[in-house]
C-alpha cells in the first residue's frame, strides 16, 4: 500500500478528473476548485514528480504549439497503480472518519 500526501491525493484526482487532457494548467484549475484555494505552479509540479517516481502517473508529450514558441504540453494520466493508490486512500479517509463524534464548533475556542 502507498499512502498519498493530500497534495499527492488532490492532485491524481484532477488527472483523473481531465483524464486525457491533464497538463499543468489544467491540473492546477481543478486543485484549486476542489481547495478553494489557489495553487502556485510549484505546488502542482512537486508533487507530479514525486507520483511519477512512484510509478503512479505517466506523460506524453503533446503536438508543439505555436503559441508555446514550438513546445509541446506535457499531459499526465494515471497508471493502475495511480488508480488502485486512489481507491485505497478513499477507503483509508473513510475508516479514519467513521464513528467520529460530530464536532461542535460553538463550544471550541
Amino acid at each position: 500500500m502507498i499512502l498519498l500526501s493530500r497534495s499527492e491525493e488532490i492532485v491524481l484526482l484532477s488527472i483523473w478528473k481531465h483524464s486525457n487532457n491533464a497538463y499543468g494548467t489544467t491540473i492546477r484549475e481543478r486543485a484549486s476548485e476542489i481547495t478553494g484555494r489557489s495553487w502556485s505552479i510549484g505546488a502542482i509540479y512537486a508533487p507530479l514528480h514525486r507520483l511519477e517516481k512512484k510509478g503512479l502517473l505517466r506523460t506524453r508529450k503533446g503536438v508543439p504549439k505555436p503559441e508555446r514558441g514550438g513546445r509541446s504540453r506535457i499531459f499526465y494520466e494515471l497508471t493502475r497503480d495511480g488508480k488502485k493508490a486512489l481507491v485505497e486512500i478513499k477507503c483509508i479517509n473513510e475508516a479514519a472518519w467513521s464513528n467520529i463524534p460530530e464536532i461542535d464548533l460553538k463550544t471550541q475556542r
